[in-house]
């Protein structure tokens, strides 16, 4: 879907010439505008609740500048509204990886280990989350009561172990 994209944005961006920007990613260097307009059509796309078109939107803001961390977080989302939490948690590790910092990617990220069953990683996300908050922090609220009610879930869980014990097998001669 990103390659389909990629020509006009090859064209748009020889038409625009040197655009300014007004977004910096985590590196200190600015985002361009074209990715930035294409973030924000991804945006508009998944608040109409079109992931699909988001993502592509979102990609072709990457193929623009692979910089922005704000459009590997909208890519997550879109995976997310799909059900697709296993592919929302590499998007949030690629934003994580531009900035290890970025509180909104732990929470995301956390909270998508917290549905695929993952608690012990998401945990680990929690901790950096309250390290980086000095005082009360709503992300980490929200992840630890994903959290607690995932294991108040588990705990509940009927127990599909058989009661009787396995029956042994006869050795052969």
């Amino acid at each position: 879907m990103m390659f389909r994209n990629l020509f006009a944005v090859v064209l748009l961006t020889s038409a625009m010439g040197a655009s300014a920007a007004t977004s910096t990613a985590a590196s200190g260097k600015p985002v361009s505008a074209l990715s930035q307009s294409f973030e924000a059509k991804g945006q508009a796309a998944l608040a109409k609740g079109q992931p699909a078109a988001a993502i592509d939107a979102f990609e072709t803001a990457l193929a623009v500048d692979p910089a922005n961390a704000n459009a590997y977080i909208g890519i997550a989302r879109a995976y997310e509204a799909q059900g697709l939490t296993g592919k929302a948690v590499r998007y949030w590790g690629d934003a994580l990886q531009l900035d290890p910092n970025d509180i909104a990617a732990l929470e995301g990220q956390g909270l998508a280990l917290v549905a695929r069953g993952a608690n012990a990683r998401a945990n680990v996300n929690l901790q950096r989350i309250k390290t980086l908050c000095k005082t009360d922090c709503a992300a980490a609220t929200r992840l630890q009561t994903a959290m607690t009610a995932a294991a108040a879930k588990a705990a509940k869980a009927p127990v599909t172990a058989s009661a009787e014990p396995a029956k042994p097998v006869a050795a052969k001669n």
